[in-house]
């Protein structure tokens, strides 16, 4: 009997193990032990694809991603948020758990997505999948058939993101010494970025940046600015908390238009 007992033991632990640690591509940037405990229940959504049947919709739309939404950790797994999703541009980099049961092509498995676009003129709650994205909601196979629906009803629910890589900032190719902007991209958590600011050199205060779209942060301040500067975010949470950090001297001396620079920070889940 005890023999009985350890081998169901370790059979039990053998399992819990796999559970854990198998890959899941669908999931590459999602960490389903850090969804936010207050998160939204299954809600009912429309769902629509575009841009290339097998490819990332556009080059990041209105956040401003760019061609970075084609690549890991990413992969093509992003989508436009009609007005309640996308939320003047706030709704840019949250991750949401899609599913869809009603298509016989559907396989009911969820596929998380992170939002890259606006879609214009779309319903309050709907999401316009990647063409790629739309396919995976599909059965083995089924691919084809699902986008051929064109339109189908899912479910969804807010999820945290976990991109398992630091917040990485890319200066505006139109940002010079008195105009500063970059684009923020890859916050984990929640991924609501609410407010940015910025530090100068030798200096104590930090100076607000406006939203000047999507996930592109400005400050035009009228005068020769001193870096290296230190950027401050802060974002919030479905259930109204804040969580703020700050990147030190993120932003080198010598900085150039279109630079792409990794920090060494991201929000925690």
């Amino acid at each position: 009997m005890k023999v009985h007992t350890f081998n169901v033991v370790v059979l039990y632990c053998m399992l819990l193990i796999c559970t854990c640690y198998c890959f899941n591509p669908k999931l590459s940037f999602y960490n389903s032990s850090k969804v936010d405990a207050n998160a939204e229940q299954w809600q009912p959504a429309s769902a629509t694809w575009y841009g290339p049947p097998d490819g990332a919709g556009t080059d990041g739309g209105a956040c401003g991603y760019g061609s970075s939404v084609g690549n890991p950790p990413l992969s093509k797994l992003v989508s436009a948020g009609g007005p309640n999703i996308f939320n003047n541009g706030e709704g840019c980099g949250a991750c949401y758990e899609v599913k869809c049961t009603e298509n016989e092509a559907c396989s009911g498995e969820t596929v998380t997505v992170m939002i890259s676009d606006q879609c214009p003129g779309c319903p309050a709650t709907h999401f316009d999948l990647s063409g790629f994205a739309f396919g995976s909601l599909a059965k083995p196979g089924q691919q084809d058939n699902l986008r051929n629906a064109g339109r189908i009803n899912l479910q969804y629910q807010r999820v945290s993101c976990s991109f398992g890589q630091p917040i990485v900032f890319t200066i505006d190719n139109g940002a010079n010494q008195y105009y500063f902007a970059t684009e923020i991209e890859y916050e984990n958590g929640e991924g609501n970025l609410v407010d940015v600011e910025l530090k100068q050199a030798n200096q104590d205060s930090w100076i607000p940046m406006k939203r000047l779209w999507g996930a592109r942060w400005v400050l035009n301040l009228g005068s020769l600015m001193q870096p290296p500067f230190s950027l401050k975010l802060t974002e919030t949470s479905v259930n109204g908390s804040s969580k703020t950090i700050e990147a030190n001297n993120v932003i080198p001396a010598g900085w150039q238009p279109g630079q792409v620079i990794r920090s060494a920070i991201n929000f925690t889940n």
